[in-house]
């Protein structure tokens, strides 16, 4: 079988780090970039190897958590040479119009709505929790999809029903939780705390729910480490908070509400930041990178 061109697959849907190609009538090709975001902007400076980071952790977790996914394979001859050990082949799904956010951490935007009204998401949590607080249970956290330059708005349990209806909101509660804390599990073996992460999930021709997009990423998820955690301060992340912090910080000269786009990002952020992706795909995994097509 001749390797395609990805010239020769047409692109069906392009995301700010993700494009979607059709292979056939029942599979796509999953293209990641080596673009990041932050702040609801797509950044003018690229990561190295960033894509492949993202590829390989996905694969990770989709081989170790059992639950229905759409992946086919991260090796096969439909994929380009170009894009191979970036891309990945994948079922086609119905994707559901919701971000299926669990938090066992409180921190970030939930944080914020907690020390507004004490509720995140329609979940009304206990007083006196502070950043970084453990929750006494992993919560569902929904928001809606945004289109890219958008931000994604937080919904409560009731507006995922009426988007879905009463028992498909259920199995997306239910079933993000519970992977949310099988994974959380497994890092915690590797000395990481998973404090919240984003699933998508989408139906088969069945009907049956089955968990799509990337997955537990470094661009999805918040992981700390277990031997530096404090409560009550922010936590160093295993992830692009090292550009969001550049990004606001004195030296970019930028302002995020100023309606401009970001700057370049200087070579010193971008090196930090592909180490350490990479070091989250190596501690999470137990895998040298280097491996990696």
């Amino acid at each position: 079988m001749l390797v395609p061109s990805l010239t020769e697959y047409p692109q069906v849907a392009a995301g700010k780090i993700r494009e979607l190609y059709a292979v056939d009538d029942d599979h796509l090709l999953l293209v990641a970039s080596d673009k990041i975001s932050a702040y609801d902007y797509v950044l003018p400076t690229t990561i190295p190897d960033k894509a492949r980071v993202l590829t390989a952790m996905s694969v990770f977790w989709f081989d170790l958590l059992d639950v229905p996914n759409h992946l086919v394979a991260w090796d096969d001859p439909r994929i380009p040479d170009e894009v191979r050990g970036r891309a990945l082949l994948v079922r086609r799904l119905k994707m559901l119009p919701v971000e299926c956010v669990a938090r066992g951490y409180l921190t970030g935007s939930g944080l914020i709505d907690y020390q507004q009204t004490g509720v995140v998401s329609g979940v009304s949590l206990p007083s006196g929790l502070v950043e970084a607080s453990k929750l006494p249970e992993a919560i569902f956290t929904p928001s809606t999809k945004a289109e890219v330059g958008l931000h994604d708005e937080a919904i409560d349990f009731d507006a995922v029903r009426a988007l879905v209806g009463d028992e498909l909101a259920a199995k997306l509660r239910d079933l993000t939780v519970a992977t949310y804390s099988k994974a959380a599990e497994h890092a915690l073996t590797k000395g990481m705390i998973l404090a919240d992460t984003k699933f998508e999930f989408g139906l088969d021709e069945s009907g049956a729910v089955v968990l799509g997009d990337e997955v537990l990423t470094p661009d999805s998820s918040r992981f700390w480490a277990v031997d530096v955690y404090q409560e009550g301060k922010v936590q160093p992340s295993f992830d692009k908070q090292i550009v969001r912090n550049w990004l606001t910080s004195a030296e970019s000269g930028w302002d995020r509400h100023s309606g401009e786009a970001p700057p370049e990002l200087p070579e010193h952020v971008v090196e930090a930041t592909r180490s350490r992706y990479i070091e989250a795909y190596e501690i999470i995994s137990g895998k040298s990178f280097s491996d990696w097509p």
